[in-house]
């Protein structure tokens, strides 16, 4: 079935023709029909397979097509998300689908002003894309009501909950009606989430689960070196070099790890750039749209922005460092092969690490490719760089000792 024969506004068809959407994935084909015909919803989907999407369209049909609200009466639609960047995201895509509808989305977040948020709550809107802490802001300072919210969504609820989000998800219900949708989105399933999920949605809940057993994209090629700790950088730059105009995203496991990371790379030439939490709203903003645009083609990144990166064209992942929750292995090469394209993924093991590489393996049910380094492959790339750093070390000793014999020859 073709978005052309769903029963949806000949607006939003025209913009999902051009942003060259044709067919539904399949959670979108599963979650669309329900959503439309207002039932609460709890999807389990991995990452890349369209979900923003399959929300996205049928809230923004069921928006335009009202004929007695109105925007003055307040947020129709609360979408809850855990990081800034996936907020962006999210409001990027309403809006893109939703072009040259009378239906406005903005989102909320910290780390900025508050004051053109505010502007913008105040100017009145359709659908709310926000995370926890801004939202709370606004809602006890009397800047924002969700007394006519008819649809809540959680996005990426796994991660939600991952950073502690648990009672913001109770509390918010407090101010929402309890005559309202619940749509529940996440890339994982336990004990935590189901539990969390059940007291959300209603008793007739329709439930969806998307490729159970294998939570990685069948577009993405994922392997595994061994390589130990303190050898990684140069394994780096060589992928990197090898690719020269391949955009590559690498994970790391700390903020600091992130910008040492850069430092080793600047060191032997090649430019990358940063992304975690001490980095700043705006700093991070910019850093998104200049990889999103090509200008920058290396960013480092923590897991704390793994959700929130949805660039196209990113053709390599590395986890430079094994993560330490095996779920987070399955956000992070999920940032490749997205949609229809192919993707690299490939995981730098230390033998330090490897307990942790056995949990991931038993998360996603089998066993990750190794790729096997032979003996002179790996001295091969080591001793370059050795032998590279002895020369530059050089380089400057005879720079030392030219200066020296100068202030020889000036003291006779």
């Amino acid at each position: 079935m073709k978005f052309s024969e769903y029963s949806i506004s000949p607006e939003i068809k025209n913009n999902l023709e051009k942003l060259g959407f044709i067919k539904p994935t399949d959670i979108q084909f599963k979650s669309i029909p329900p959503i439309m015909r207002g039932e609460d919803l709890l999807a389990i989907a991995q990452t890349g397979t369209g979900k923003t999407a399959a929300f996205a369209i049928p809230i923004l049909n069921s928006i335009h097509s009202s004929k007695v609200s109105k925007r003055s009466e307040g947020i129709k639609c609360l979408v809850m998300v855990p990081t800034r960047e996936l907020a962006i995201q999210i409001t990027d895509v309403f809006n893109n689908i939703g072009g040259h509808l009378k239906v406005k989305t903005a989102s909320i977040f910290g780390g900025v002003e508050q004051d053109s948020q505010i502007l913008r709550l105040e100017k009145g809107i359709d659908i709310l894309v926000t995370t926890p802490g801004r939202m709370f802001d606004f809602l006890h300072q009397g800047h924002l009501r969700l007394n006519r919210v008819e649809t809540l969504v959680l996005d990426e609820a796994d991660h939600m909950l991952d950073l502690g989000f648990k009672k913001d998800i109770e509390d918010v219900l407090r101010f929402l009606p309890k005559d309202r949708q619940t749509l529940f989105f996440s890339a994982t399933i336990d004990k935590t989430i189901k539990k969390t999920a059940y007291s959300l949605i209603k008793g007739n809940a329709i439930h969806i689960q998307i490729s159970p057993n294998d939570p990685v994209s069948k577009n993405i090629e994922h392997s595994v070196s061994n390589i130990q700790m303190d050898d990684k950088r140069f394994f780096l730059e060589r992928i990197i070099k090898e690719n020269p105009a391949s955009k590559m995203l690498i994970f790391v496991r700390t903020k600091v790890r992130a910008e040492r990371v850069a430092a080793a790379m600047k060191r032997v030439f090649i430019e990358a750039e940063t992304i975690h939490g001490d980095v700043e709203q705006l700093d991070r903003f910019a850093v998104m749209e200049r990889f999103k645009a090509g200008t920058t083609k290396i960013l480092i990144a923590t897991d704390v922005s793994s959700r929130g990166i949805d660039i196209p064209h990113v053709e390599f992942v590395v986890n430079y460092d094994i993560p330490e929750k095996p779920e987070n292995y399955v956000h992070r090469i999920g940032r490749t092969g997205r949609g229809k394209m192919k993707g690299f993924a490939i995981s730098f093991c230390s033998k330090e690490e490897k307990p942790l590489l056995d949990e991931i393996e038993k998360l996603i049910g089998k066993t990750i490719h190794l790729i096997q380094i032979t003996k002179a492959n790996y001295k091969e790339t080591i001793n370059f760089k050795v032998e590279e750093e002895k020369d530059d070390w050089q380089s400057i000793m005879d720079q030392i000792e030219t200066i020296d014999k100068g202030r020889k020859k000036k003291k006779k």
